[in-house]
């Protein structure tokens, strides 16, 4: 499990019944509840922040700030960013060997103005990371159920940072070990919503238009 190359895993056994054309990677990437206890060796998680170093970000600010704690290498950091974990999150989510919170800096640097897509840009680094983490064989579930003025207070986030998500991350588990009802979110069927939701054509809640022929 500590290898970081060669050919990726089969899966985290959940694959999202995505359409054609869709990456392995991206059908595989799943958030489960049920983590084993193995630890992630330090130099795969180095793959996986080497990933999310290089997501695109507003004027390259890459205003992404992660707090990271290992159960086996910093177990007080482990608790600590457990303790702020919302109870119906932590009932799982300290069984996993990975801790993190994801902060972003909300002003530009070089400024000092408002950066509109700070939270956008840390996204897109955890979204990286959650693709690597699947090429691994490892899973990561992000969380938006936790206390963020706790979690500023007892990680020393500074003014100027806004944190974003939770996250526990590590190999995926036996969802016997979950509670009945975690159990059941666990075995339900994986859904989206369909694109024509959320994408728009040219306005607001217009269709997108038919393909147009190629014009020679």
């Amino acid at each position: 499990m500590a290898e970081t190359g060669g050919a990726p895993p089969a899966g985290l056994g959940n694959p999202a019944p995505a359409g054609a054309g869709v990456h392995e990677l991206i059908r595989e990437r799943w958030s489960p509840r049920a983590f084993s206890g193995a630890p992630v060796p330090r130099e795969l998680l180095n793959v996986l922040f080497e990933a999310a170093r290089w997501a695109p970000s507003s004027m390259n600010e890459q205003p992404w700030r992660f707090i990271v704690a290992s159960r086996r290498d910093d177990p007080e950091g482990h608790a600590r960013i457990g303790s702020t974990l919302m109870p119906v999150n932590a009932a799982w989510a300290l069984r996993a060997p990975v801790l993190m919170v994801v902060a972003a800096k909300t002003t530009f640097t070089r400024n000092g103005a408002p950066n509109p897509a700070a939270l956008y840009d840390a996204g897109q680094a955890g979204a990286l990371l959650s693709v690597q983490a699947t090429a691994h064989g490892l899973a990561v579930h992000q969380m938006g159920g936790f206390d963020r003025e706790r979690a500023r207070l007892l990680l020393g986030i500074p003014d100027g940072y806004a944190p974003v998500v939770a996250a526990a991350l590590g190999y995926p588990g036996d969802a016997g070990e979950l509670s009945p009802e975690m159990r059941s979110r666990e075995a339900a069927p994986r859904q989206r919503q369909p694109s024509s939701e959320w994408v728009f054509g040219g306005r607001w809640d217009e269709p997108l238009p038919p393909n147009a022929e190629s014009v020679q």
